[in-house]
């Protein structure tokens, strides 16, 4: 009776640990990376501390956090002129035209555009179903374009560009071709599936999920 109760009791304290251990966690990543960003941007500004300490008469702490935002601003201020938007488009050429430099701008422009959700372009437009890696198996992945294929046959077929992320790395995945008459839409949004693919299944939506018409038989509804 005795031993019963004490492994009760380790049992409750295991569980009680590993729900702490869950909420600390990411509390404790979140505020390692904000710490460690807010460092690097501040490390940027750092050069024009003593300038403007001696300016204002005391150090400003978070100074390249504000900077960075301040930046930020202004460059996307800029984008919205024709003027600003060709001299960052010369910058870009700059950028493209050095062999090593253009390997990491372009991936990270990609990426960033790739996951800004609710944009036109480069975006994930569409939660899909999908049997992959063979038949009976299911994988949602993200829809990212529609390209059209010359089959072997005189007929052009149709098929669906869709991203397949491994979690918990979004930026590792694979890409497959499917037919869009093979592929199913989900009827959730890209945030809720990328949650739900990045997280491995563990945060999923309270709903069963259902499926919803294609996207062209939606387009072509709306069009008639």
């Amino acid at each position: 009776m005795e031993e019963i109760i004490k492994r009760s009791i380790w049992t409750r304290v295991r569980a009680t640990f590993f729900r702490g251990l869950i909420i600390f966690i990411p509390v404790a990543v979140t505020v390692w990376f904000v710490t460690v960003l807010f460092n690097m941007i501040d490390g940027i500004i750092a050069p024009l501390q003593p300038i403007l300490q001696n300016w204002i008469g005391t150090r400003i702490p978070g100074l390249g956090v504000v900077t960075f935002f301040v930046v930020v601003l202004v460059l996307g201020l800029i984008s919205r002129f024709i003027i600003g938007t060709l001299i960052l488009k010369a910058m870009e050429r700059i950028f493209t035209s050095i062999p090593l430099v253009r390997s990491i701008y372009s991936a990270t422009k990609d990426l960033l555009q790739a996951f800004s959700l609710g944009k036109k372009g480069k975006t994930f437009r569409q939660v899909l179903l999908v049997e992959y890696p063979r038949k009976g198996i299911y994988t949602i992945g993200f829809l990212t374009n529609e390209i059209v294929v010359d089959g072997t046959g005189k007929s052009l077929r149709k098929m669906f560009s869709i991203y397949v992320p491994n979690p918990p790395n979004p930026t590792s995945g694979v890409l497959i071709l499917v037919p869009e008459s093979e592929a199913k839409p989900l009827d959730m949004s890209v945030e809720e599936g990328l949650k739900l693919v990045l997280s491995g299944g563990i945060v999923s939506p309270t709903e069963p999920l259902s499926l919803v018409k294609p996207p062209s038989k939606q387009r072509r509804k709306r069009g008639t």
